[in-house]
């Protein structure tokens, strides 16, 4: 009789936090807290005819599930955990269940599986050791307890090939290496299949921590559009409510500094609405009635009233963020390259030990042939390759999440950059001053603006202060003052009236040009320009912009001239600016896409992998970790946001963009350095095989033979660190 666990589950959570064809790994925090889950789901779950294996962590609150994709579907399983633990709960798990995968492989690391995996060590190393002192005249009395040990070792590699064959139906390398250990263990010698027992957990073990050790938090619909409302019925005052409760239809107001919370129409009002984080759109719009706003934007300055056109889940940031939650879930691991050789010598190698024992009746020698299968060394050294890449990258400042990363980014054979923050500063600044001739200095020019803007909350107004400020210049105090929203400011600044604003401001302020055509001669420019008049008279502009990172350039110039990788870039901002920096970095004008949101980014590097692309996307801003979710290898900065951040498989610790070439070439070092340690284990083995197959091989010099070329190749994985370790010294 199954007696209920009754603690409140109304805020618990289950997770997938790790999911590949036939293995998905659950969170549970209720395994931490009741034992008794943890001893009847197991049972319980294993009951199914679709379900291998069912493993359990409770220090961690984690459950690994092993089963047969034919007959049950991912899906499928997932529910029937939760209808487990209603089960076991008499509770409702959740109200809605929200069954979450997060881009997340298991990790040792994230998951409290560190000391589970290494562990796995434990009896293979005891096993060894007992069967190299075993062998010693004075120690023969531990052959019986060595025996034992590799029997206890070799047990999950039994198992893995008992489940290969009678759930899956296939051979694979674990049904090759048991035969081989079994035909080594039935001569009573034990230290070569100890030592190759022993070699293949260090691979694997190897192999998990190159897994991405960080977890990616799903971007929050009500952390985008901000938690809270206020809503206006009838002529009341405005009334504070959740957003989620919003309906469409509603008169919602939004006060300076506040996200807006809908997608809607604005009905009264004036605001400079910063869209930056939803459009990467750098310059600040001012919105104004009849015009359309979005939720998740922010008001800088100025108060609307709106109406809701598209709440919740049907707004233009809600898509961004379900089009994260359904981007594609990797493996975060290396392909096993192992395994894919295995299959391709099972046969082979299972004909080859079938003739020699059949032709010479020597065991010994078919247990040489099936000894020397060519995966165990590819299995310690590839891993071991990885795992000093990622260690050599994090000693650049360069914060490679996997190993499956560095694969995919050593294909990498385009690259696209996001403009705003990225492959510019993300900040106005100043350009330059220009004054009319035989008017007052640039400095004067700059000094009144700076007056007449200071304290303004607007982006180019605490440019021009800030740059006065660069200058050392004294900025005077400010009498009377008026400022209209998104045109400009009129302002006293010591006994003159100045005029700070657009050109359509100084028009209606009745502003005399002068002469016009220095005025056209003055705007010739791809810069923003903000204008300036004194007392009635035009004297200057302020040209301001997004600049571009130093580094821009020459790392554009070095991806498409050096490592022949194809450059796009992708902006929300409009198409003048988008051309504008495409023109300054050589980006061909078909590759350049603008006014994109978050959605038609994601499209567009989507399309670009249809192509047949290997697609590396750089961004930093929320409104870029869709396509940073979508790309096959997303890299960020440690000061991106926080969302961009934690999606990205690569994080520029030194927020430096050159550094994207460095990543490249640590990549493409450890794909060639993969080839020569399977060359390194193939040659040997090869040879070996040769001879074990025609004048037959002792299985003592077989396993020599195997296990030092995977040592070999292992040592070598290792040189690019050491060698850095030796330059650093």
């Amino acid at each position: 009789m199954t007696t209920a666990i009754s603690p409140s589950l109304s805020n618990q959570e289950c997770q997938v936090i790790h999911q590949v064809a036939g293995r998905t790994r659950f969170r549970l925090p209720l395994l931490a807290k009741h034992p008794q889950l943890a001893t009847e789901i197991q049972p319980l779950l294993e009951k199914h005819s679709g379900i291998t294996s069912v493993r359990i962590n409770r220090i961690a609150a984690c459950m690994v599930v092993q089963y047969v994709p034919n007959q049950l579907a991912a899906v499928d399983l997932s529910n029937l955990v939760i209808n487990a633990v209603k089960d076991l709960t008499n509770q409702d798990f959740y109200d809605k269940p929200n069954f979450r995968v997060n881009n997340e492989p298991e990790t040792p690391e994230e998951s409290g599986d560190l000391e589970e995996t290494e562990s796995s060590l434990r009896l293979p190393i005891i096993a060894t050791a007992l069967a190299v002192l075993s062998r010693f005249p004075q120690l023969t009395r531990l052959r019986s307890v060595a025996r034992i040990a590799f029997i206890l070792a070799a047990f999950p590699v039994a198992k893995r090939a008992f489940n290969s064959l009678i759930n899956q139906r296939r051979l694979n390398i674990d049904c090759l290496d048991f035969l081989a250990l079994s035909l080594s263990a039935t001569q009573g010698k034990l230290v070569t299949p100890a030592m190759v027992i022993l070699l293949h957990e260090l691979g694997d073990v190897i192999r998990e921590k190159t897994a991405r050790a960080t977890e990616v938090r799903t971007a929050s619909l009500m952390d985008a559009i901000g938690r809270f409302a206020w809503v206006v019925v009838d002529d009341l005052p405005p009334k504070q409510i959740p957003s989620d409760r919003l309906q469409v239809g509603d008169k919602v107001v939004v006060y300076p500094g506040e996200q807006i919370p809908v997608d809607g129409t604005v009905l009264k009002g004036e605001a400079v609405i910063d869209e930056q984080g939803l459009t990467g759109e750098a310059m600040p719009l001012v919105k104004r009635v009849g015009e359309s706003v979005l939720a998740s934007t922010l008001v800088r300055s100025g108060q609307l009233y709106l109406q809701a056109d598209r709440v919740g889940s049907q707004t233009r940031a809600a898509l961004s963020i379900e089009l994260l939650q359904k981007a594609p879930v990797y493996d975060t691991r290396m392909a096993n390259y192992a395994e894919k050789v295995a299959d391709r010598l099972i046969w082979p190698s299972l004909l080859l030990a079938g003739i020699v024992l059949v032709t010479s009746r020597d065991s010994a020698r078919a247990a040489a042939i099936l000894t020397l299968d060519f995966v165990t060394g590819i299995r310690v050294s590839i891993p071991t390759a990885f795992w000093g890449a990622l260690n050599h990258t994090t000693r650049h400042g360069i914060l490679v999440r996997s190993g499956r990363t560095l694969e995919q980014l050593a294909e990498v054979d385009t690259v696209v950059f996001d403009k705003t923050g990225t492959l510019t500063e993300g900040e106005i600044a100043i350009a330059a001053v220009r004054t009319i001739p035989g008017g007052m200095s640039e400095t004067e020019l700059l000094k009144l603006a700076a007056a007449a803007e200071m304290r303004l909350n607007h982006p180019v107004a605490e440019a021009i202060v800030n740059y006065a400020a660069q200058l050392d210049i004294t900025i005077p105090p400010r009498g009377e003052w008026f400022y209209d929203l998104g045109l400009g400011v009129r302002a006293e600044i010591e006994s003159h009236q100045v005029l700070v604003g657009s050109q359509r401001f100084l028009e209606q302020q009745g502003v005399n040009w002068g002469d016009n055509s220095l005025i056209a001669q003055m705007t010739t420019t791809q810069m923003t320009q903000i204008y300036v008049a004194c007392d009635g008279n035009f004297q200057g502009v302020i040209e301001y912009t997004d600049p571009l990172k130093p580094e821009s350039d020459r790392l554009l110039q070095a991806l498409q001239q050096n490592y022949g990788i194809q450059v796009h870039l992708l902006t929300g901002d409009n198409p003048q600016r988008a051309a504008f920096v495409a023109e300054q970095l050589g980006i061909p004008k078909s590759r350049v896409y603008a006014e994109a949101f978050p959605d038609e980014k994601a499209r567009i590097v989507r399309d670009l992998h249809r192509a047949g692309r290997t697609v590396a996307f750089v961004g930093d801003g929320l409104n870029d970790s869709v396509a940073l979710a979508y790309a096959d290898v997303s890299i960020s900065f440690e000061h991106g946001s926080d969302i961009a951040r934690e999606t990205a498989d690569v994080v520029l610790m030194n927020n430096n963009l050159l550094d994207v070439l460095e990543a490249i070439d640590i990549a493409r070092q450890t794909r060639n350095l993969i080839d020569q340690n399977i060359a390194l284990v193939v040659a040997p083995n090869l040879a070996a095989l040769g001879l074990a197959s025609t004048v037959g091989l002792n299985p003592l010099v077989a396993t020599a033979i195997h296990n030092g070329s995977a040592i070999a190749a292992g040592m070598n994985s290792l040189r690019p660190l050491v060698e850095h370790q030796m330059d650093n010294g």
